[in-house]
């Protein structure tokens, strides 16, 4: 039985999807919407049942402090020991992520794995191109303002890794003991960006950025240093995919990967949209 966490989150969802069909596959998330959903919530020890799980998919648990986040993991990783599921795989970040102010608790959570009794791989996934419209949406007049400077992102599209994980999961004695690096085959800078929603590029200050960020409520205040740190290393030139061993995307997926620049500018573009 393959047992997927975090079914109810964006990356689980399209997970879900591409196991849909199988007689195999259970599906975890905190808040089950359907019958066919487990409760598995990573803050209550009493939902980590894992009896029977032959395959589990460790969804990261990312949205919290440090300590929160290795807790959780943690948590599962020893209910999972503790029901002797054979294989975990567990989706990270990627290697070029390690300035990154969230990379603790994903290299925390890789060292725990290797000490497990169960197999393992690692799925370190590059930053979604979803992700890429969140922090470098273009304002009402379609100029993007986010401080990426003359940095570039390796971004990859969300439904791409999910295509991955299945496989992964699907044929987890293949992949015992890999660690596959994730990142998009293009990187795309702030001016790309711009041209791709026909807007401009006009880049604020580190500050400023932060300081808007605070006034507008929109970020916990873990988050903060979050979003600001990303940009931070995106427009120091961490984030490219240079950074990385070559990317296992294309590989794994068996094709070609999506355009991470096309994901951005339907994304970009309904937002605009929405403003408007």
């Amino acid at each position: 039985m393959i047992l997927v966490t975090g079914a109810g989150g964006a990356l689980g969802r399209l997970v879900a999807g591409e196991l849909a069909g199988r007689g195999d596959v259970v599906l975890g998330s905190r808040t089950p919407r359907s019958a066919g959903e487990r409760r598995v919530d990573f803050d209550d020890p009493g939902s980590l049942d894992f009896t029977g799980v032959d395959t589990l998919l460790l969804i990261s648990a990312g949205y919290g402090e440090d300590d929160v986040v290795v807790a959780r993991h943690d948590a599962a990783i020893s209910a999972a020991e503790k029901a002797e599921v054979g294989h975990i795989v567990y989706t990270s970040l990627s290697g070029d992520g390690d300035h990154l102010p969230y990379a603790l608790a994903h290299r925390w959570t890789e060292r725990r794995l290797r000490r497990s009794a169960s197999a393992w791989t690692i799925l370190r996934n590059g930053l979604y191109a979803e992700f890429l419209a969140d922090i470098a949406a273009p304002g009402p007049d379609g100029t993007i303002a986010a401080p990426l400077g003359e940095g570039r992102l390796a971004a990859v599209a969300r439904a791409d890794l999910a295509a991955v994980a299945a496989r992964v999961v699907s044929t987890p004695q293949e992949h015992v003991g890999k660690v596959y690096e994730l990142v998009g085959e293009r990187a795309l800078g702030g001016a790309e960006l711009a041209a791709a929603i026909g807007g401009a590029y006009a880049p604020a200050a580190l500050g400023a950025t932060r300081e808007a960020i605070i006034a507008s409520g929109v970020a916990l205040p873990y988050q903060v240093p979050m979003l600001v740190g990303t940009y931070s290393a995106v427009a120091g030139g961490f984030l490219d995919g240079s950074g990385v061993e070559g990317s296992s995307l294309r590989g794994l997926l068996g094709r070609a990967p999506q355009s991470a620049l096309e994901v951005y500018r339907r994304a970009a573009a309904a937002a605009i949209g929405n403003v408007r």
